[in-house]
């Protein structure tokens, strides 16, 4: 039968159609050519990969955690979780959600920093598959069974490793001069020691070690590897976007250290339960970061959108510090935990998730040959996520009410991100725009 060349589809296999069918079939056919060639087209580079997956996460996490909430609110049936809802929530919302975004990142940046070949599918697969497929895995066991959730962690930590040996061996040729590189690199190690942990717990070990793994997930992963992209990239997004002659990027050397010797401090003193003198590392930490946002001069980057967002998003971190610095005093004066989860909901919805948005729109648009602009949807969806922010703190509050204003924040999460993530995830399975690979 006769046949026509149709090009390459995205894995680079050719295109033919059957001369002289129906329109019908001839759809039907290139859809099947389209869905065959999909695995190839996402595997073309990490972070589509990645992002799919992460962006299926933030939805997968938080309707979990939304449903158990709802459930134990209004007094309905839910499936008993083997460990503790509250744990589970952090622990897979940092080590899974948000972390398969920062393995996307990483493994489409660190080659090109430390100028070096990108990485290869047999690299970069395996992270996918294991930190993914374990993610998923482990949801199902906490609708009810230890042994899938210890099998899902198993598996999580195995594309874990897969990914610390990959970006590792771009780290080890570079000499390992390049400080923020390394900087990422230490906290993927002290998160892979976290999930070990937390996994541990799971299969009886003590549950100091889950309350470990909890802590290292904030302070020892996510917020040195976001400190530390926002300190190489934000001033570069800045300086080449706005092309303000007067604008100056502020990148200073002693910031990384100092972050990391602040976060050690208050690690140690949380892991001890001396939180009346966590003041002595978090008020540095949040005039630090006061610092780098007003050495970052936001008011000149408020064009483009997606600029914008960059620098409104890392606002929130000199916010949750403050407040962490006044919980502290707080408990230094000896007048109780009066904030509550306030500071640590002002992180993690505030800035982490302010800055996911922000910055992986920004990532997304410029893979895929579009504009660098923010856009409708994303800018809905980080609108709609600082009232989120806003209400999740607010439900801190000990009033009557407040248990169900905790609820409508986790389905406020899941209303902000929806869009946003319905449109990310069409993205990733579709070509660029421009025609170009990856």
């Amino acid at each position: 039968m006769n046949t026509r060349d149709e090009g390459k589809g995205p894995g680079g296999i050719p295109l033919r159609v059957e001369m002289g069918t129906p329109a019908a079939a001839d759809d039907e056919y290139h859809l099947r050519v389209a869905l065959a060639d999909l695995p190839a087209l996402m595997a073309s580079a990490p972070h589509r990969l990645m992002f799919f997956a992460g962006a299926a996460a933030v939805i997968v996490s938080m309707l979990w955690w939304a449903c158990w909430l709802a459930a134990a609110h209004f007094g309905h049936a839910f499936p008993q979780a083997p460990v503790p809802p509250g744990w589970a929530h952090a622990v897979f919302t940092q080590y899974g959600m948000l972390t398969l975004f920062i393995f996307g990142f990483l493994l489409t940046v660190f080659p090109r920093w430390m100028g070096q070949p990108p990485f290869t599918r047999r690299q970069y697969v395996p992270v996918f598959a294991g930190v993914f497929g374990g993610y998923l895995v482990a949801h199902i066991g906490l609708l009810g069974s230890k042994a899938i959730l210890v099998a899902g962690m198993a598996l999580m930590l195995a594309g874990w490793i897969a990914g610390l040996i990959a970006l590792g061996g771009v780290l080890a040729r570079n000499g390992m001069k390049d400080r923020h590189a390394l900087s990422c690199y230490v906290a993927l190690v002290l998160g892979a020691c976290g999930i070990a942990a937390f996994g541990a717990f799971v299969l009886g070990a003590p549950w100091q070690l889950a309350f470990v793994a909890i802590k290292l997930g904030s302070f020892g992963l996510l917020l040195p590897i976001f400190f530390t992209v926002c300190h190489r990239m934000v001033p570069f997004f800045s300086k080449s976007a706005t092309r303000a002659a007067d604008y100056r990027m502020f990148k200073p050397g002693w910031s990384l250290p100092l972050m990391w010797l602040l976060l050690l401090v208050h690690l140690g003193l949380d892991l001890t339960h001396r939180q009346d003198w966590m003041w002595i590392a978090d008020a540095p930490l949040a005039a630090l970061f006061l610092i780098h946002w007003i050495g970052w001069q936001p008011w000149k980057c408020m064009r483009p959108g997606l600029l914008a967002a960059l620098h409104i998003a890392f606002a929130w971190l000199p916010v949750a510090f403050i407040l962490y610095t006044a919980q502290d005093l707080l408990a230094f004066l000896d007048k109780g935990f009066l904030l509550g989860r306030a500071p640590v909901h002002a992180l993690t919805v505030g800035f982490f998730g302010s800055m996911l948005v922000a910055m992986v729109t920004r990532v997304t648009q410029g893979h895929s040959g579009r504009p660098l602009e923010m856009g409708a949807i994303p800018w809905l969806t980080f609108v709609l996520l600082q009232f989120v922010a806003l209400m999740r703190i607010g439900a801190e509050i000990p009033v009557p009410a407040a248990q169900g204003w905790i609820v409508a924040a986790a389905f406020g999460w899941l209303v902000a991100f929806l869009p946003w993530v319905l449109r990310s995830l069409w993205i990733y399975v579709t070509p660029r725009i421009d025609g170009r690979p990856g």
